[in-house]
């Protein structure tokens, strides 16, 4: 801590009166007052006065000389790092935490090397996606301290070091440290994304609830407190992309799982699976809710305050999915943990004497932890009331007590979680694990903190020895870190003193220590922890860190760095042995599921859950264990708690020790969890015990303040004589200033580029440099107050005794009646609180009468139902179960018609929600009322149908009747023969013959009356079916009027608007639009950057040798195209798009118009196919009915008819589904129509687009599944005819004879079957001969109705085109008659050029025959235009050399095939944009259209096809080749831009022609329309557009913060600017990268000119600008948001300097209308705001309406950050934020803080025709372009 008072200039600072100290408070900690009187040496006291005006006199300790802390200025209160204080000491520290957590609302808070955050129990907008981009990059000092700003300092020294890091983060239960953790890693994901695809950063943030789920749980100081430390490590390629993750976890508190103190909860798994209980696959769990279980429900609360346990428990299943646990894991993790909840329900008995238990063999809790484990009841049930005791002659089994029992018990559930623990982690480490090789990694280690309670236990002893061993760590890396830093400026170095723990570690974990001393009592057979006491008192009686309490025989007392803590023995044997009793081990291994079996594996026994997590982390850092561990098999040789954990931590410590250490101490302000609430005595306390206070002693015992030479020149120049400025050297100045000041040599250090000073001397010179503006401002009020003063109290005198005469009189009057008003209003309050609250209590009673009236009987109603249903379901069950043989037949068909009406259902709901969808339109209400009625007809006709069967089926049971009737009447005749012949016995069997054929009668009368029945049930629900579709196509029908009317409605409405306000929605949808598309097309050319980087590494990988990996089948369309939608996986099934694209080759790729083309032709071709499969559906459907009819007439099953039923159904499903495809391609041939006409008037149209290929690829994929569908159905049809006729082959009824003539004949029966059969064999070959005749007529008339079913639906389209066009407008009548003329003409011409392309095979097979006939003529051809070729190449040359303008010149130019690849190299590729200099702007554009117009000229489509693509294709390797010049990218910017513009121009589109001359007329195309094109050249100019911006910000954007808020532009501003914080990464030297403003503008200048010279359109650059000014603001605005010492006065002053310059630049280059200050708004009012009042209302009224371009969250924090300059200029008032807070509420401000800096606007291109005429254009020689030809 700071000497007090030890140093003159420090005893100065106590002998002015007024000076400011603090004093020790029982109640606050530390308090501030003010000295009443000057001190003077020898002094015995001090008189101060407290903040609350009371007087105090304190006393001094004359001998030690020992003052009061002095407090720090108010200039350094509220900075951001404890060390920059001047003086440093703990009531300091407390007070300036304070200060920033309730005042400013910073959480975070710099203390040397450690972050210090407080938790605010509160969420907070810090921690999104922009503040991560805001802090990545940043040193760790430039901006405010942040969690993000810690781990970016990691991961840059990581990244420049190539060394580990890791993030050490503790505090107390409650403080924060989870979330804290929990960011470092977002953060680490964010920035170190995985290079590959594995997402690996999104499963380690995935871990974290699983973690979560089953380590943390609700304790009294925290709702989610960890109750396990972990250690996790994030791996790192050499590219510092995450490649992977390892996590170690510490002494998991096993206790909690079978007890928790009150208002405590177990973990949260537990309450999650409860609350999940009722879902479908977890009923086998048979868990009910928490409340119902002995291990849940010990705290009494099972709930947490806004936490719903459902929806995590669903996150915790995402989170296992995603790291790769499967489901029957999942499964299999549930049914453990329901196991656990079990087991401690399980009741438990004990017996009579007392020794021996026992469980009830109904216990339904242990059998469901039986049967959810796979272990046998019986065995589990013995041996958890019964133990074996082994000895060397035989083996006991002893009974045990209810507590023993009870004790095992509890130790086997603990048992079961840390192996299921342990094995989760094990999982999520191997889903975390990565096959490549690690470079480096940054670990983060989430640990509890130093904890004391009333009773503390084992637990709380490894917690403080873990905090032991991380604190001496700490302290040893602090004091490393000190002396790198003297020895780098250069100051001698003298040993400092500093708390060593060494001595407090030696105690527990040295030999013969107190864990030794324990692991040795555990071996003793008959060891307690009393005397295991004794044995701490005997050995460490005598340790300076070891105390007996006074009061107890079983405590002790251990000295740790933060405090005494207490422990009490109890328990500390048992939990340190852990043990579980083997028996029940040994069942569980025999379980019947794997995982269970797998988890007390013997080599798990053995090994803790920590060591096979550091054992796989280990080989990372190259440490591992000394000797493999030995594998044991008893348990009394199982290693212990205690050493395990020491070994871990030893094995921790090790690995932080290797790596470089951050700290982040968490401190948890409150223990009542209330946001935003500081209390001193907790804070303190914790201060204590995580070492931030000794991170202060070590500081203040050096030198902790620190200045570099310029600063230091800057701030105390005013302390400076005039002589002593005249030199030049700063440093020199500063010492000379500092040895007049300081007289004491000792209190300040000159190092190589700071000054070092004691604690306390900045506050001296801050004294000093105060007192001195203090002097000269007092001169100068003194004289203009006191003559102000006069004149004002001559003035005020007069009237104050005037009004002071008449202001008493009316001040006593009023008090009179306010103290008779008062005690009315007493005698009133008493008398109406004594009515309400008798009225409150008497409802009360009454209401809770009635409840109760009610509830008894509701219970007593209840009791009775349930009692007379069990009855009656008695009775049901007895007549049911005969009712239920009977009915089996029944059953059946309804059975069938259940499936049906569900499934009609189905598609009714499905067919209902695509109605609802399409309600709107007219013109589906009448196809719609349309199908309803086929569907009435369809109704009908069943019924007809239903009525004929049942006719048909009267008719065979009046046969079967007749018959036997027939057959009893022959039987009659028969027995009345046989009474005569036989006796008595033989009556007896005739009788029981003829009951046994009545009783057949009356079952064949019952099922007749069945079927009438049913027939009759069927007929009056199709009746009651018809009636519902007639009453739903009336309702349609009246909606459909609703509709219609609300449209008319709402067109007027709509008319009625005023166009302004259409024309302001048009252009900002239309600006969405563009935004959208433009974000569309750089997402595309991103993905194909990165495939052209995969098609470089694939060919690379090609060319190493052994390399034996495949290119991805992927990428077969290697096209540089700019339609991203148009790929290898959309195009589906268009195998001869794929085979055509291949044949041409990677330079022909591009042409993606051929594909489209061939994708519209599959399209028909599908649609065609489903046309065709229509047809044989309903053939199939017409010959299924003729099947059901003869099924009918033979007596086929029901079950049968139900299956066709079903597939009828299905059939008229799929013809349903086939219909709305029809419509839906319909649809997309119109959008493909209205994109050929709106290319031609609209730049960008990405929704229509899009929308186009999105239907492409739904109707492909429905077409398919729709095929799948049909084929399946018709394979089900066939095989159930087959499956029919043989069955009516096989079985015929031979033995009826009504089926066979002449049966009074006696016929055989064999002979009978042959000659049916060989009746079938011959039906078989005239059916044969039949099929054969008929195939060619079916195929005809399939043809004819193909035909017809075109002209329908042509017919169907022009009636309701003609519908659609009778509703419309005339002057929409008429664009919608154009726009399905222009659909008509595009099908047409779609047509023509698939004739074309044909015709062009065609012709292509011939040539290649003509060319075997004729080589030698073709040879002959070829050498005389070769000959010719030479000549007019001669003639070329001549005239580019001379750069004549030939007379006849049309602005065309001519070059060969083969030339191609050269006009492209030269013009493009490897074309400078120096070269041309002094020549026409964008050159190369006019060169390419006058080659392309040649092309057009002869009408050579391929030549065409070809050149654009090589150009598009060049431009792009030309720009990814150059992608940081931004030279090269704005020339071919301007260049692209001119190319469109000229295709634009010369299309002959009479919109572009309006500003052409007659001579450029004449050089418009002829042949080609190159719409499409020009589309594509508008995506490329985006691409390069944004490449562009790109550029430009990546050369901006380390000037910015520089120039905008560091440099001086205006003179003399930095010795009023607050005093600095030193920075944490690098001491930037005085100019060392730092730029100013004239930098910038340099830059812009720069650009500026480049732009210009190279011909890029004016409108262009003008959104260039403005692009770039809105980075300007974004980047400095946020710096401003997030640093506190650039929110000051001067700043804003200097902001609006810098602003005005910048605006001064815009206005001399004649930008000022590109809207570029206009994006600077939120700057300049940020700017405003740092210069206005903040005091008043008025003020804050003031701010509200100015700043209105800063959200409310911006001025919030701006008013917070506002650091006052000096001692003169107040603090903004917490008051007065609220003030601003109240007022702005009404704001619907977003509830982002920073601005999106990577923001960007979208880029409009317009059309800018140029003047020039193709033929005035020369072609210089310095391009080599001698073999074009000048037409």
């Amino acid at each position: 801590m700071e000497l007090r008072g030890s140093s003159s200039s420090v005893l100065h600072c106590y002998t002015p009166q007024y000076t400011r100290v603090w004093i020790p408070d029982p109640d606050e900690v530390w308090r501030s007052a003010e000295l009443t009187q000057d001190y003077k040496e020898g002094d015995k006291s001090l008189q101060l006065r407290l903040e609350d005006d009371t007087i105090r006199e304190y006393p001094i300790d004359v001998q030690n000389n020992q003052l009061p802390f002095l407090r720090n200025p108010d200039i350094l209160v509220g900075e951001n790092d404890l060390t920059a204080l001047s003086h440093l000491h703990e009531p300091a520290v407390l007070h300036n935490l304070k200060v920033r957590f309730l005042e400013s609302n910073h959480i975070y808070t710099y203390c040397g090397i450690v972050l210090v955050a407080i938790n605010p129990y509160e969420q907070l907008p810090i921690y999104g996606q922009d503040v991560i981009y805001a802090y990545s990059g940043q040193n760790m000092g430039d901006m405010d301290p942040h969690i993000f700003a810690v781990a970016e300092e990691a991961y840059k020294q990581m990244a420049r070091d190539e060394k580990n890091q890791s993030i050490i983060v503790s505090g107390e239960s409650g403080a924060g440290k989870t979330v804290s953790a929990k960011y470092a890693m977002r953060y680490f994901a964010t920035v170190g994304g995985s290079a590959s695809d594995t997402n690996i950063e999104e499963k380690v943030l995935a871990s974290s609830p699983i973690m979560e789920a089953i380590g943390n749980a609700k304790t009294t100081r925290n709702d989610n407190s960890s109750r396990f430390g972990k250690f996790i490590e994030i791996g790192f390629d050499k590219k510092y992309h995450i490649i992977g993750a390892n996590m170690r976890t510490y002494l998991l508190e096993k206790s909690r799982v079978v007890f928790q103190a009150d208002d405590e909860r177990n973990y949260h798994i537990f309450y999650q699976l409860c609350a999940a209980a009722s879902l479908p696959e977890f009923k086998e769990l048979a868990l009910t809710c928490a409340e119902d279980f002995f291990y849940t429900s010990h705290g009494g609360n099972t709930a947490i305050e806004g936490v719903d346990d459902a929806e995590d428990f669903e996150k915790t299943r995402q989170a296992l999915t995603l790291l790769g646990v499967r489901e029957s894991h999942q499964i299999s993790i549930f049914k453990i943990i329901a196991s656990i909840l079990h087991l401690g329900s399980v009741e438990i008995q004990s017996e009579r004497d007392g020794d021996s238990c026992s469980i009830p063999p109904q216990d339904e809790h242990l059998s469901n932890f039986c049967r959810l484990l796979g272990v046998e009841h019986s065995q589990m049930e013995h041996w958890l009331c019964h133990r074996k005791l082994v000895t060397t002659s035989e083996t006991y089994v002893k009974t045990m007590s209810l507590q023993q029992v009870v004790n095992a018990r509890d130790a086997l559930a603990k048992h079961i979680y840390a192996q299921l623990f342990s094995w989760i982690v094990e999982h999520i480490n191997k889903a975390l694990h990565s096959s490549l090789k690690q470079h480096t990694f940054i670990g983060v280690l989430d640990i509890y903190g130093f904890e004391t309670f009333e009773i503390n236990s084992f637990e709380q002893f490894c917690i403080n020895y873990a905090n032991e061993k991380l604190q001496q760590q700490f302290n040893s890396h602090v004091f490393k870190l000190e002396q790198e830093e003297y020895m780098k400026e250069q100051i001698p170095w003298t040993l400092i003193d500093f708390y060593d723990n060494q001595p407090c570690i030696d105690l527990i974990e040295a030999k013969l220590g107190i864990l030794d001393l324990l692991d040795e009592e555990c071996k003793v057979p008959k060891g307690t922890d009393q005397n295991w006491a004794q044995k701490l008192y005997e050995r460490h009686s005598n340790s300076q860190h070891f105390q007996k309490p006074r009061m107890s025989n079983t405590a002790f007392i251990v000295v740790h760095f933060a405090d005494k803590v207490e422990y009490l023995s109890d328990g500390f044997l048992e939990k340190n042995r852990d043990t579980v009793y083997e028996e029940q081990i040994n069942i569980l291994k025999a379980s019947k599921f794997s995982l269970v079996a797998d988890l007390f594996h013997d080599d798990k026994d053995s090994v803790p859950a920590t060591n096979t997590a550091k054992s796989r982390s280990s080989s990372k850092i190259n440490i591992r264990s000394s000797r493999p561990p030995l594998k044991v098999s008893n348990k009394e040789h199982k290693k212990s708690v205690g050493y395990q954990f020491r070994t871990s931590l030893n094995l921790l410590m090790e690995t932080l020790n290797a790596t470089t250490p951050h700290y982040v101490r968490c401190i948890k302000p409150n223990d009542e969890k209330l946001p935003f609430h500081f209390d001193p005595k907790r804070a303190v306390q914790q201060l204590r015990a995580c070492g931030v206070l000794e991170t202060i002693r070590i500081s203040a015992a050096g030198y902790p303040s620190r200045w570099t030479y310029h600063d230091f020149f800057n701030r105390y120049r005013v302390l400076m004589k005039k002589r002593e400025l005249a030199n030049t050297d700063k440093k020199s100045i500063c010492k000379s200033v500092l040895e007049s000041l300081i007289k004491d040599p000792d209190k300040f250090q000159f190092g190589r580029t700071k000054i070092f000073f004691r604690a306390g001397q900045v506050a001296y010179l801050e004294k000093l440099r105060a007192d001195k503006f203090r002097e000269a401002t007092i001169m100068i009020q003194k004289t203009v107050r006191g003559w102000l003063q006069k004149v004002k109290y001559r003035r005020l005198k007069a009237a104050t005794l005037t009004l002071q005469r008449f202001y008493r009189g009316h001040l006593a009057r009023r008090l009179a009646e306010h103290l008779r008003r008062t005690r009315a209003a007493i005698v009133f309050q008493k008398q109406y609180r004594m009515q309400r609250a008798r009225l409150a209590y008497r409802r009360v009673c009454w209401a809770a009468v009635i409840i109760q009236s009610f509830t008894r009987a509701m219970f007593v109603r209840r009791n009775y139902r349930q009692v007379l249903k069990e009855h009656k379901a008695t009775i049901i069950q007895k007549y049911a179960r005969g009712w239920m043989a009977r009915r089996h037949f029944q059953q059946q068909r309804d059975a069938a018609i259940v499936i049906q009406c569900a499934f009609r259902r189905l598609k009714a709901k499905q067919e209902l929600k695509a109605l609802k969808i399409e309600a709107r339109s007219a013109e589906h209400l009448k196809r719609l009322n349309v199908g309803m009625e086929n569907k009435v007809v369809q109704l009908q006709r069943k019924i007809d149908d239903q009525n004929k069967e049942f006719k048909t089926l009267t008719e065979q049971l009046s046969a079967v009747t007749s018959t036997h009737a027939m057959e009893v009447e022959k039987l009659k005749r028969e027995l009345a023969h046989y009474q005569q012949n036989q006796e008595a016995d033989a009556s007896l069997q005739l009788q029981e013959e003829v009951q046994s054929l009545r009783t057949e009668l009356q079952k064949a009368q019952s099922e007749r009356r069945v079927l009438e029945d049913a027939h009759s049930r069927e007929n009056g629900e199709l009746r009651k079916r018809v009636a519902d579709l007639e009453h739903e196509n009336a309702l349609l029908k009246d909606e459909k009027e609703h509709l219609n009317n609300q449209i008319l409605r709402q067109s007027k409405a709509e008319s009625s608007q005023s166009s302004v306000e259409e024309n302001l929605l048009m252009k900002k949808e239309l600006e969405e639009e563009r935004s959208r598309y433009q974000n569309l097309v750089k997402e595309y050319s991103r993905l194909e950057q990165r495939y052209e980087n995969l098609r470089d590494e694939v060919t690379i990988v090609k060319q190493t040798p052994g390399h034996r990996k495949n290119p991805s089948n992927q990428s077969s369309l290697e096209s540089d195209s700019n339609y991203p939608s148009i790929s290898t996986s959309e195009i589906g099934d268009t195998e001869d798009a794929l085979q055509q694209v291949e044949e041409i080759g990677a330079e022909k790729a591009a042409m993606d118009m051929t594909v489209f083309l061939k994708l519209q032709k599959r399209v028909r071709e599908l649609e065609q196919e489903r046309k065709k499969l229509q047809v044989q559906l309903e053939k199939e459907q017409q010959d299924s009915k003729k099947v059901q009819m003869e099924q009918q007439n033979n007596g086929i099953d029901v079950d049968q008819d139900a299956d066709l039923a079903y597939n009828s159904l299905k059939r008229q499903e799929l013809e349903s589904e086939n219909k709305k495809l029809k419509n839906d391609l319909n649809e997309l041939r119109k959008a493909v129509a209205d994109q050929a006409m709106q290319d031609n008037s609209t730049p960008s149209s990405p929704d229509s687009y899009s929308l186009l290929l999105n239907q492409l690829k739904l109707a492909n994929e429905e077409l398919e599944v729709r095929k799948e569908e049909v084929l399946i159905l018709r394979t089900q049809i066939m095989n159930a005819d087959q499956r029919r006729l043989a069955g009516k082959h096989m079985e015929p009824n031979i033995n009826a004879r009504t089926s066979w003539p002449n049966s009074e004949k006696h016929v055989d029966q064999e002979d009978a079957i042959e000659a049916y059969h060989g009746v079938c064999q011959t039906n078989r070959l005239l059916e044969a001969q039949l099929q054969a005749q008929s195939l060619e007529h079916e195929e005809e008339v399939e043809r004819l109705k193909a035909q017809v079913e075109a002209l329908k639906e042509e017919m169907d389209k022009q009636q309701q085109t003609f519908c659609q066009t009778l509703l419309l407008s005339p002057e929409a009548q008429v664009e919608f008659g154009v726009q399905q003329e222009i659909t008509r003409l595009t099908n047409e011409n779609l047509d023509f050029k698939e004739l074309v392309e044909k015709l062009e095979k065609n012709e292509r097979k011939l040539k290649k025959q003509l060319k075997i006939y004729m080589k030698k003529v073709q040879d002959l051809e070829a050498a005389q235009a070769l000959a010719q070729s030479d000549r007019r190449h001669h003639e070329l040359t001549r005239q580019v050399t001379v750069q004549r303008k030939e007379k006849d010149f049309q602005g065309m130019l001519e070059y060969h095939k083969e030339d191609e690849a050269l006009l492209i190299r030269n013009l493009v590729t490897d074309l400078k944009p120096q070269m041309l200099s002094g020549t026409v702007p964008c050159l190369p554009a006019y060169i390419l259209y006058m080659c392309i117009r040649h092309a057009d000229y002869t009408n050579d489509d391929l030549k065409v096809h070809s050149l654009l693509s090589s150009t598009i294709n060049g431009i792009k390797k030309v720009l990814k080749k150059h992608n940081d010049d931004f030279e090269m990218t704005s020339f071919w910017l301007s260049n692209t831009c001119r190319f469109l513009h000229c295709l634009k121009q010369y299309s002959g589109d009479e919109g572009f022609m309006t500003q052409n001359t007659p001579k450029q007329n004449e050089h418009c195309l002829k042949n080609f329309d190159l719409t499409e094109y020009r589309q594509v050249l508008s995506d490329l100019s985006i691409q390069i557009y944004q490449q562009l911006i790109k550029i430009a910000e990546g050369l901006l954007q380390p000037m910015i913060v520089s120039a905008m808020l560091e440099n001086e532009s205006i003179q003399g501003l930095s010795g009023v600017r607050p005093t600095g914080y030193r920075k944490r990464t690098s001491s930037m030297v005085d100019g060392e990268n730092s730029y100013c403003l004239e930098a910038i503008i340099r830059q812009m200048n720069s650009f500026h000119t480049v732009m210009c010279d190279q011909g890029l359109d004016p409108e262009i650059i003008l959104q260039v600008f403005k692009q770039l000014f809105y980075m300007i603001n974004a980047v400095t605005l946020n710096n401003l948001l997030l640093r506190k010492d650039a929110c000051s006065w001067s700043t804003g002053m200097q902001l609006r300097y810098n602003i005005s310059q910048l605006e001064e630049w815009l206005r001399g280059k004649n930008l000022h209308q590109s809207g570029a200050v206009q994006t600077m708004e939120p700057l300049i009012q940020a700017a405003q705001l740092l210069q206005l009042k903040k005091k008043t209302h008025e003020d804050a009224e003031a701010i509200c309406s100015l700043c209105t371009s800063l959200s409310t969250q911006q001025i919030v924090k701006i008013l917070n950050l506002y650091t006052p300059l000096n001692e003169f200029e107040e603090r903004v008032t917490v008051s007065f934020i609220r003030t601003i807070q109240a007022q702005l509420q009404e704001r619907n401000d977003p509830q982002q803080l920073l601005l999106d800096s990577k923001h960007m606007f979208p880029v409009l291109f317009p059309f800018n025709p140029s003047s020039l005429t193709m033929d005035s254009i020369h072609i210089p020689a310095c391009l080599n372009l001698e073999f074009l030809n000048e037409v």
